[in-house]
């Protein structure tokens, strides 16, 4: 590397460089004044080299000045460092640049926030304002080079086993994709509206009904959905395929080795030991069952706690709470934690204010000890309830088993939650691991309470288990969907499914969600109107790309691992976006404002 701004760059510089001439340009990172002598950590993107520079110099007041974080070229000899001033934190630890010149390319105001500190505490407001002050630091910016990292392996993965990449339009129409869509007013077709895709979902069918067989692309999404932890406001990316001529099955042996292989490539991030990843085949947990043995449909594997159900240990017992419950249509789930007998009273004391702080009376437990058992209701579980307790928890001596009772969906939500909540105090959950595992076997539909009606529960356009057949002969509650997810550490990287592509198919499951015929026509045209012309059994996913990078670089919050998102309310606080429109241009595309009166608040 040569050019007028650097001969290395600052990553570059070894022990055999020593007595060459080499140019440096970079961002001062940090200054240390020692008098006669005064040290600058040059960084770039590639590394941190330091500089020496010699009170005598001429360009020492230009050193002397220059404030951090601004942008200079160095030019002058590589020396050795001293042994006593080796820094082996450093690439560069064993060398430094003796400045003879040095020339200031840009000189930084003084920073609005810190860029290289120790526990930096600066709100989340402001390192969004200054986005590209906070993406020099250097956390950050590791993380958004692997990033770009694991797309590259994504997409190796994918082209090596035959997926064609293709791009799919942006501007698009509008359809039911689980989210609010955001949508762009046409100055050409005026009071008409385009709408940015939720996901390609329409395209990539179409493009297996043309023939290609294998799609995959880096696809942007967009919704208009509210910001959480492991979800983006906006826009996210996903690793979006689909295959032509398979079954579930199918699908999973083409996606388990990328998802699989990424994970171990990239296992190793910012640790001294890669953590493990779970081999493939990956375990396939059905629905119904994850929600009763975890509590939720994104189980979190490393958690080795498991919920069974315990109704008939109470039901018809002296503990009229629980059999009040289990006799009015409830359940009661039991959570059997080996060895959590030997915990002070002041643990299950802890649980108990955790589980009403979360809205709930408290948290039953029992602990085994001596054959019998202790705790606040132990005097109900004796006998033959207590044999049926351990029987079907397998908790013995030494144990404690926690209990949630209530209306089906509270109890098993809530048993999650205490499953969680349970392996954290305990300190179980395998931190060193990746446990991936795929959610199988959803409903089809679901009821709508607030609608009073029967919707899609997942995605609308997948293939009911039984077909035809199931959708006009079956309770509509009680219809499997070809549909499945891949979850990773309790979050879900991705959703897929087999694809209905028949449009009798079509017409009666929408049908039964309340779409008129005409309506489907409407909406749908484009996709029905290709299924009628010869389309091929397909289905396929769509891993998320921000997940996956968010999880394999160990943060909490996936707006750490994006170049530029949006804070929790959806603003782009560094471009002022969203913006009001001047009104030539909505009057140019044909829109009057109709806005909420303001808030009293």
């Amino acid at each position: 590397m040569s050019s007028v701004y650097r001969t290395h760059t600052c990553g570059a510089l070894r022990p055999q460089n020593v007595g060459q001439e080499a140019r440096l340009s970079g961002w001062v990172q940090r200054k240390r004044d020692h008098g006669n002598l005064l040290f600058i950590d040059l960084r770039d993107h590639y590394g941190v080299t330091q500089v020496v520079v010699d009170a005598s110099s001429p360009v020492f007041k230009t050193a002397e000045a220059v404030r951090t974080e601004s942008v200079i070229t160095v030019t002058g000899k590589v020396v050795a460092r001293d042994a006593a001033t080796v820094n082996p934190r450093l690439a560069t630890g064993q060398v430094e640049l003796d400045a003879a010149d040095l020339v200031v390319q840009s000189m930084a105001e003084p920073l609005p926030i810190p860029v290289h500190i120790e526990n930096d505490t600066t709100p989340e407001e402001l390192r969004l304002k200054y986005r590209f002050l906070d993406l020099r630091k250097d956390k950050l910016h590791k993380n958004i080079v692997l990033r770009s990292q694991v797309i590259s392996s994504l997409r190796r993965r994918m082209i090596e086993q035959d997926f064609i990449e293709f791009q799919t339009p942006i501007l698009t129409a509008d359809s039911p994709e689980g989210a609010r869509s955001y949508v762009v007013p046409s100055r050409l077709h005026p009071g008409k509206f385009y709408a940015l895709p939720q996901a390609p979902q329409m395209f990539k069918q179409l493009l297996m009904v043309s023939g290609f067989d294998r799609y995959f692309q880096i696809a942007p999404c967009f919704r208009d959905e509210d910001a959480r932890a492991d979800r983006a406001p906006g826009e996210f990316y996903q690793l979006d395929f689909e295959m032509s001529f398979v079954t579930q099955e199918d699908v999973f042996t083409a996606i388990e080795p990328v998802l699989g292989g990424v994970f171990e490539e990239f296992a190793g991030f910012g640790r001294e030991m890669p953590r493990k990843v779970t081999p493939f085949p990956f375990p396939r947990i059905p629905y119904a069952e994850a929600l009763l043995t975890y509590g939720t449909d994104k189980p979190d594997l490393r958690n080795p706690l498991r919920i069974v159900d315990a109704g008939d240990v109470f039901a018809g017992s002296d503990f009229k709470v629980f059999a009040g419950i289990v006799a009015g249509g409830g359940v009661v789930r039991a959570l059997r934690v080996p060895k959590a007998g030997s915990q002070p009273r002041s643990f299950f004391d802890k649980l108990n204010t955790w589980a009403q702080s979360e809205g709930k009376p408290g948290l039953g437990y029992i602990v085994l000890e001596g054959g019998a058992g202790k705790g606040p209701i132990a005097k109900f579980v004796t006998g033959d309830r207590l044999a049926s307790l351990k029987a079907v928890t397998g908790a013995e001596d030494g144990d404690a088993v926690f209990f949630v009772a209530d209306k089906p969906e509270l109890a098993w939500k809530f048993a999650g939650q205490a499953r969680t909540k349970v392996g954290q105090e305990m300190g179980l959950i395998a931190e060193d691991e990746f446990r991936l595992c795929w959610i199988v076997d959803f409903p089809m539909f679901e009821y709508d309470e607030k609608a009073k009606k029967i919707d899609f529960s997942h995605n609308p356009f997948s293939m009911p288990q039984g077909g035809l057949e199931a959708l006009e002969t079956q309770d509509p509650l009680t219809i499997n969907a070809w549909q499945y997810d891949i979850v990773c550490n309790g979050i879900e990287l991705c959703s897929g499914a087999i694809r209905n592509h028949k449009p009798e198919i079509m017409y009666k499951a929408f049908g039964i969600a309340g779409y008129s015929r005409e309506e489907v026509e409407a909406r749908f045209g484009g996709m029905l109107n290709a299924f009628k012309f010869g389309a091929p059994p397909h289905g396929g996913a769509a891993p998320g790309v921000d997940r996956i990078v968010m999880l394999l670089a160990d943060e909490p919050n996936i707006r750490e691992v994006i170049c530029f998102p949006m804070n929790q309310q959806a603003v782009d606080l560094m471009m002022d976006a969203p913006a009001e429109l001047p009104p030539e241009k909505l009057r140019e595309l044909y829109l009057a404002l109709r806005l909420p009166p303001p808030r009293k608040d």
